[in-house]
């Protein structure tokens, strides 16, 4: 109940934020990293989600499919049933804003999204993949989100993803498109913010085909401008994140709690870079805070080296401790090959303007903050902060380890464009933001 009060106390600071910052052309108040200023879908028509369907008219997929600029809102909560089917999003100027959705908001389940436009905003959205009824070792392997070549200016916030049977979360795309490693960045995914996500529970022993892909997030080589911020990385065997070969990224006042094997990592790997020239990465980690927990093992470094390539690192101001608070050292490799960590002074890569907190106040910022829906946050979200808070919990292998897939009664709400602020998706009061029984259906 501490953590679920608070969120609404720090909801309310960043609604009277909203009032102060609304001259400043940023997506919302408080974006940050170098796709702060995307418009997303602002200045566009107002699509309405009317139906819990997977698709067909008034549903989710309908609204991303539709072309030109536009903001989607929704006038149902529940969960959408993907039935395997992948929502894409490939129509650029698009905004999803979930904190529309009437209690409990929207849930997807038994898939995820992958983004192959520029332009994107998405906002209190839950993404729960699952095993959606396959068998073990099947190939069900489904992000529940991703972008993927072609995606820039996308900001990913106050989300939710976990159980999923590839990675939760992550930035994607084809190593290289072009000529030169300037059309390699160009081609793939850049200018990326992924900020105050829940990044958890990824399946383990479960339906890849490679068998055990407890994964958080994958970052694909030669991805650039990529701020990961606020985030929490919970009960993930490792990829909290991995960067792979040529990434320039900043990964700032992340919670990371019980990962196995790796929390962050970097790999440049031969065998898929050929006989292209190998870039250097240049990875930023300034402000984080790790804890262990049972899933960690004894051995354990904050930042490792895999792979063939060579990267530069800066790092300031993180935490990594063991389950009783001991330090852990802050760097590792599991490479025997000639591939080097080289520390910088200063930072390779930074988004302008960005001003990370201090690591010791990072795990109250994030269990207060992190996820969809602070102010309404469902039963899994809830359970998941408090075992963070605790200490408790461990890696999973199936949703059905749990409970299963949620069931909430749908509800339904009109939209009402005079409560909002349709520059940015904020809500004019307070009061708008729906996390009581006034919806239908409750």
């Amino acid at each position: 109940m501490g953590i679920r009060l608070a969120a609404v106390a720090a909801f309310s600071i960043l609604l009277a934020a909203g009032s102060a910052q609304a001259a400043e052309p940023l997506a919302f108040p408080g974006a940050q990293g170098w796709a702060a200023a995307t418009p997303g879908g602002r200045g566009g028509r107002i699509i309405k989600v009317t139906t819990l369907a997977s698709e067909g008219p008034g549903s989710f997929r309908e609204a991303l499919e539709a072309k030109g600029p536009r903001i989607i809102v929704f006038e149902v909560g529940g969960v959408i049933d993907l039935d395997r089917k992948t929502l894409k999003v490939e129509e650029p100027f698009v905004t999803i804003a979930g904190q529309t959705a009437p209690s409990p908001g929207i849930t997807l389940i038994r898939g995820g999204m992958d983004v192959s436009a520029h332009d994107v905003v998405m906002q209190h959205i839950r993404v729960r993949p699952g095993e959606a009824g396959q068998p073990k070792k099947s190939g069900w392997e489904e992000d529940a989100f991703s972008t993927v070549s072609g995606a820039y200016n996308v900001i990913v916030d106050h989300c939710t993803f976990t159980w999923a049977t590839d990675e939760n979360l992550s930035v994607s795309g084809l190593r290289f498109v072009g000529k030169t490693p300037d059309d390699w960045r160009a081609a793939t995914s850049h200018r990326i913010t992924y900020s105050n996500n829940i990044i958890a529970e990824s399946l383990a022993y479960s339906t890849h085909a490679k068998i055990e892909h407890s994964k958080g997030s994958l970052i694909h080589d030669n991805a650039s401008d990529l701020l990961i911020v606020g985030n929490l990385y919970a009960h993930n065997y490792e990829r909290n994140a991995l960067f792979k070969g040529g990434v320039r990224a900043v990964m700032a006042n992340n919670l990371i709690f019980d990962p196995g094997q790796r929390i962050l990592h970097y790999n440049l790997q031969a065998n898929e870079w050929g006989d292209h020239p190998y870039q250097t990465g240049q990875i930023v980690a300034v402000g984080n805070a790790m804890r262990a927990g049972i899933s960690t093992p004894d051995q354990v470094a904050f930042f490792e080296l895999g792979g063939d390539g060579d990267v530069e690192y800066f790092a300031r101001d993180n935490i990594a401790v063991d389950r009783i608070g001991r330090p852990l050292p802050m760097l590792g490799r599991y490479t025997t090959g000639p591939a080097r960590i080289i520390e910088t002074k200063t930072p390779p890569t930074w988004p302008q303007g960005f001003k990370p907190i201090a690591a010791v106040d990072v795990q109250k910022s994030v269990l207060m903050n992190a996820g969809a829906r602070p102010w309404d946050r469902d039963y899994d979200d809830v359970r998941l902060l408090a075992d963070v808070a605790e200490g408790r919990g461990t890696i999973i292998d199936s949703e059905q380890a749990l409970h299963g897939y949620p069931h909430p009664k749908p509800t339904a709400k009109p939209f009402n464009e005079a409560d909002w602020n349709l520059t940015d998706m904020t809500p004019k009061r307070s009061d708008v933001l729906d996390s009581s029984s006034k919806a239908k259906g409750t």
